[in-house]
């Protein structure tokens, strides 16, 4: 695995090495030594997919302790653009952000750390979206930033835009809730 640092430090970009020849291709996508040693010590505890079709925005998404949760993710079919926002208040990146096309073609993967509000638009004509958390989903924990409360270009036309009525009606990045930078997230 290749693991590239973004402009964000705790936000990172893994290449999984893919073995390809005329039958298609093999890749492992995920290794926990390799992982815990050179990205971040956790453990993820669920897997989850999506499927989406063009323009559909899912996010900016994130849950507040004790619930907070970690995300790694990728694209199984398709292409998005996905988006991690530093929402840890003290942080020299809060309200930054990093945005990368996770694609089917690519294999990129992103490592989206706790204290981190995430989304992702679909570019393709749908995709398959898959992550893994390391903290159970609690309804009374989640919490949202609305999608154009920050200057993202989130590549598809506002009038393409597909997103659900919460995320709609999401408080914006000044009212929204924030994470302490000092408090011990892991």
């Amino acid at each position: 695995m290749n693991i590239i640092q973004t402009a964000i430090p705790d936000v990172v970009i893994i290449e999984p090495k893919v073995f390809g020849d005329s039958r298609g291709y093999f890749s492992e996508t995920y290794k926990a030594d390799i992982f815990l040693s050179k990205v971040c010590n956790t453990t993820f505890v669920q897997d989850n997919e999506s499927k989406s079709k063009y323009g559909v925005l899912r996010g900016l998404h994130y849950q507040l302790p004790p619930f907070a949760q970690s995300k790694l993710v990728r694209v199984i079919i398709g292409k998005v653009l996905d988006v991690a926002v530093d929402i840890r208040k003290g942080s020299p990146t809060f309200g930054k952000y990093v945005a990368i096309e996770l694609s089917d073609e690519n294999k990129r993967q992103l490592f989206v750390p706790r204290g981190f509000a995430h989304g992702f638009v679909v570019l393709s004509d749908e995709a398959i979206f898959q992550y893994k958390v390391d903290n159970t989903y609690s309804p009374q924990s989640e919490s949202s930033i609305r999608f154009d409360s920050l200057d993202i270009d989130w590549m598809v036309a506002a009038k393409d835009l597909l997103l659900s009525d919460k995320d709609k009606q999401a408080p914006a990045f000044e009212e929204a809730k924030y994470f302490d930078y000092a408090e011990k997230l892991y």
